[in-house]
């Protein structure tokens, strides 16, 4: 079965992921509810996310989410359970998905690193340019504008004769 999805959301009460995809016959939208059993505020995100992916009755809907906001929305329906306001969810979750350029990576364990890099990835992804888009240059040529006299260091006036 040949599905596209349109919307991934959430419902609280009971609680269940509700996708929204274009089936076979273009131009219909249908609806899939898949409830979400036994998640409590204690629950692994990550773990309960991949469960729901490879689920044999759901997979072939869920190929075009990515595990990423499939996470994402277990986040929000775990600060449900623990009383936070919609507002607070939001907050947390931008948290989470921006990458503070000061911040010293060095000093993350590694699963705090591996969080930061698929975020990158995340950016990176959303962010390129495709030969398919409408905006697509090939050749581009940037001219950086040079306010200060550049510095030239030792190892690049060096002849290549002596290598």
């Amino acid at each position: 079965m040949m599905c596209t999805a349109k919307k991934c959301g959430i419902r609280f009460k009971p609680p269940a992921i509700i996708l929204i995809y274009e089936g076979e016959v273009k131009g219909k939208s249908r609806q899939r509810i898949m409830p979400v059993r036994n998640f409590s505020k204690f629950s692994g995100l990550q773990q309960r996310a991949e469960q729901l992916k490879n689920n044999p009755r759901h997979k072939s809907y869920l190929e075009q989410v990515s595990l990423r906001q499939l996470e994402k929305l277990f986040t929000f329906l775990r600060g449900y359970l623990q009383g936070q306001s919609l507002a607070e969810m939001m907050e947390q979750v931008q948290r989470e998905r921006t990458i503070d350029p000061e911040e010293d990576l060095n000093k993350l364990d590694d699963k705090e690193l591996a969080k930061r890099k698929s975020v990158m990835d995340e950016l990176f992804e959303k962010n390129q340019k495709k030969k398919d888009d409408p905006d697509f240059v090939y050749d581009v040529e940037v001219e950086f504008p040079q306010d200060e006299q550049l510095q030239s260091c030792g190892w690049d006036t060096e002849s290549a004769d002596e290598f």
